[in-house]
């Protein structure tokens, strides 16, 4: 046979079949098994013929790719080959006149074979068949490969590849499931037009409800557009099937921003199909001690991501950082989320650094608005949540109230969201919400309590066990502050600064109960609480402070707390200052020998901030 560039080697796509065949065609194919009598070859999933050992030109291992021109194909069905080599040739692809359907409509194929193209999200290996969860613009669903109990169907198949599936549509245990006959990934032209269709119909279909806000705010109609395109990339991660990880502070407002996202994903989750448990290895909530993105959060995230890589197929997570993720504080946390590739998104109410917009997708913080820290990232996580799924509306509108009064919120914004929770919810309700979720937070420490959260929130469908278990939550919670209150107060020392302002100084390390409830920065927003109502109308600032510590409370004192951490940081040699918060209500951590210098240092800033 002359080689010529006019010789041409046929590919099969994953649908064709011996219909598709044609004698003295050449073909590529794989090398499938081997016989005493010859080379098994696979042209597609679903074709298969043999190459006599007398035709076989090489020495092949299983699975290589083989050119084979077809013989004679028998009554019988069978197919002789013959392995051919030519040096110069080209490839067309060979499909078969069937439509590609679009996941969303298999319900309406049930027994029937079907074609897909979408994108592989992930790929399960179970003690039976291989599940490889489906991606297009319009659903995600399951097709499950079997070649032999536990062994892995279409090893070449990787995640992010644009397959051709061809299958029957089952339906088991109330799931849809395709089984699969043949699988294949697409040729790169046939795969980037795939891709580019879903993409195209992805972000139309990820884009948000226009919709007006709950309550009426210049800050949040400002912050539109950043909502907008956090709602967006939250709502694409879900339709592709990528896993998200909401890391929030954990005390009430960062819970109720959580909860609320949460509530609107997990619905958005069962109804884009999947596995009947997607919702939970899909998202995942995980309170952070610390009002920033820790290494430590970063370290437990990442090693949860890379296993369930291996173990479960998963794509990296999507990170979403609320009540957090706007300072420098979450940089280094950041760094390692550039080098794995997480996509990072933050919605946050405190005082951002420019700086860490570089690492993140979209970053929703009303001062970038002219705002401050009285939006609550409880009010901006509800408000997003509706834009993630308009559904869950109705469950989660009475949040921003809890998250306004739990943050201690004087924005205008806080008194439309507590009309809009009553009467259903008082004021006075609200706050015994948010007592009971910071004090059972305490007792969970790092883990989210999901269903325990959902009944002090009221989200669990049973309002008398909501009741009787806030009741008792406060009630131990007010029991244990009164307790503290008791040993602290009298250890309460007082001066007057240069300004003006009244500074209460306390050392919760030495006359405060350890390793209870309420932790220091509690006991210390407790202190102050009562030292305000002692000293109403006047500028007072509680300076809370352990060997290593400092928890900073203000009233009538324009301080800006990250700010003074910056300077001390660069004044104090040695002193191994960070911290930050809010611009008057913050912590601040040193080197336990540097104590005295550093709280001289804040002190005398304290002193000149003004009244």
């Amino acid at each position: 046979m002359t080689d010529t560039t006019d010789t041409i080697v046929y590919r099969l796509s994953a649908n064709c079949d011996l219909e598709e065949v044609e004698e003295g065609k050449m073909y590529l194919g794989r090398v499938q098994g081997f016989a005493n009598f010859g080379v098994f070859v696979q042209l597609n999933d679903r074709v298969k013929g043999l190459v006599h050992k007398s035709n076989i030109k090489a020495d092949h291992s299983e699975r290589d790719p083989i050119i084979v021109e077809v013989l004679q194909i028998r009554k019988n069905g069978n197919i002789d080959l013959e392995e051919v080599m030519p040096q110069v040739y080209r490839t067309e692809s060979v499909t078969k006149a069937m439509p590609t359907i679009r996941l969303s409509d298999l319900g309406r194929k049930i027994g029937r074979t079907v074609m897909i193209e979408a994108e592989v999200a992930q790929i399960k290996q179970t003690s039976g068949p291989t599940i490889f969860t489906l991606v297009d613009e319009s659903a995600t669903e399951n097709a499950a490969a079997f070649i032999e109990a536990g062994v892995r169907a279409y090893p070449e198949v990787q995640l992010g590849d644009i397959v051709g599936v061809v299958g029957e549509v089952m339906q088991r245990n109330n799931q849809l499931q395709i089984e699969v006959s043949s699988l294949s990934v697409l040729e790169p032209e046939d795969a980037d037009r795939v891709r580019a269709r879903i993409d195209q119909a992805l972000d139309e279909r990820a884009e948000p409800e226009d919709m007006p806000f709950l309550v009426e705010s210049d800050v949040f109609e400002r912050l539109r557009p950043a909502m907008r395109n956090v709602a967006k990339q939250i709502r694409k991660a879900v339709f592709t099937a990528q896993p998200i990880v909401l890391r929030h502070h954990a005390d009430a407002d960062g819970i109720c921003a959580a909860v609320a996202v949460e509530t609107a994903v997990t619905a958005l989750i069962r109804e884009s199909g999947g596995d009947f448990d997607a919702e939970y290895f899909l998202f995942k909530r995980s309170p952070s001690k610390a009002p920033f993105y820790e290494i430590e959060d970063i370290t437990r995230d990442l090693d949860f991501a890379l296993k369930d890589n291996i173990r479960y197929g998963q794509k990296m997570p999507m990170i979403l950082l609320m009540d957090n993720g706007s300072t420098e504080e979450d940089v280094p946390a950041m760094k390692v989320t550039e080098i794995y590739g997480f996509p990072v998104v933050v919605v946050d109410h405190h005082h951002p650094d420019e700086i860490v917009d570089q690492y993140l997708i979209g970053h929703v913080n009303p001062y970038h608005v002219g705002g401050d820290f009285g939006i609550t990232a409880g009010m901006l996580g509800t408000e997003i949540a509706r834009m993630i799924n308009p559904a869950v509306e109705e469950q989660i509108k009475h949040l921003p109230a809890i998250a306004a009064v739990g943050d201690r919120s004087e924005a205008p914004e806080r008194a439309r969201y507590l009309e809009l929770a009553a009467p259903a919810y008082s004021e006075q309700h609200c706050k015994d919400i948010a007592l009971a979720l910071d004090y059972e937070q305490f007792w969970l420490r790092f883990n989210d309590g999901r269903e325990i959260v959902k009944d002090i929130v009221n989200l669990s469908g049973n309002a008398e066990r909501h009741m009787r278990f806030v009741n008792l939550l406060t009630a131990e919670a007010n029991s244990a502050i009164e307790e503290q209150m008791e040993a602290v107060m009298p250890h309460v020392v007082s001066r007057v600064l240069p300004n003006g302002a009244n500074l209460f100084m306390l050392d919760v390390e030495m006359y405060a109960h350890r390793f209870t409830f309420p932790p220091p920065g509690k006991t210390s927003g407790e202190v102050h609480d009562r030292l305000v109502r002692e000293h109403p109308g006047e500028p007072v600032v509680t300076l809370g402070f352990g060997p290593d510590f400092a928890v900073l409370r203000s009233k009538g004192v324009m301080m800006n707390i990250p700010r003074m951490v910056r300077e001390l940081r660069q004044e104090i040699v040695g002193g191994g200052v960070n911290g930050g918060g809010h611009l008057v209500v913050g912590s601040i951590k040193f080197v336990e020998g540097m104590r005295d210098a550093v709280l001289d240092g804040l002190i005398e800033k304290i002193g000149q901030a003004p009244i």
